[in-house]
This record gives structure tokens, sequence and C-alpha cells, in this order.
């Protein structure tokens, strides 16, 4: 289960952070990170952290953007200079290997509820 938080509302230039906990069961995370979704456009990667740190970001995000790790079950994406197209749900992924009757499965995508970032200008 994901649970992310951290959504609301900005003006342009703002910040915001948005945290995103994996809990329950016993999991391999390989990566987490963050996708996003504007209306009326697809779904998109906006950030993501492997279980050795290595780090890849969106193009729009040109260095706006930070993602990092408390620990293999918890990310943040600090979000700086924050722009009205940045508007959208924010979902939290993560890939991870769950241990089901005794052996590793294989990876799994899991996703959080959404939470709602709104840049006004």
């Amino acid at each position: 289960q994901l649970q992310a938080s951290g959504g609301g509302s900005v003006q342009a230039g703002g910040f915001l952070r948005l945290s995103c906990t994996a809990s329950g069961g016993v999991i391999n995370v390989k990566h987490m990170g963050w996708y996003r979704q504007a209306p009326g456009r697809q779904r998109e990667l906006v950030a993501s952290i492997t279980n050795d740190d290595r780090t890849n970001y969106g193009d729009f995000v040109q260095g706006r953007f930070t993602i990092s790790r408390h620990n293999i079950r918890i990310i943040y994406l600090e979000m700086s200079s924050l722009k009205p197209e940045d508007t959208g749900v924010y979902y939290c992924h993560c890939n991870a290997r769950p241990f089901r009757n005794g052996e590793w499965s294989s990876a799994v995508d899991y996703w959080g509820q959404g939470t709602l970032v709104t840049v006004s200008s």
C-alpha cells in the first residue's frame, strides 16, 4: 500500500513537498517515484529513484524538483519554482517484488491514490 501526502494549492513560484510511504507486506523495493496526470493528458514520469539512489527526472523538471529517499520505503519529492502547468494529480509509484507463499514473486507495480497539486498564476 502506498500512502502519499503533501499536495495542495500554491501560487506560481511556490514550493511543495510530497511524501510517499510504502507500507504493509514483505517487499523488495526496486525503485519508487512520482508520476503526474493533468486533465486531458497522459500520465507522465516526474521523478524516480532506485534502491541504490540513482535518479531520473522528466524533461520538464529542468532542475526544479528533487527526489530523495528517507529509507527503502519512504521517498520525498521537493518541488520548487512551481508553474501553473505543474498542476495535476501526482501519483506515487513503487516497483517491488512481493514475498508470497515463501518465495519472492516477480516485480509488481504499485500505485498510490494520488494527491492533487494546484499551481495558480
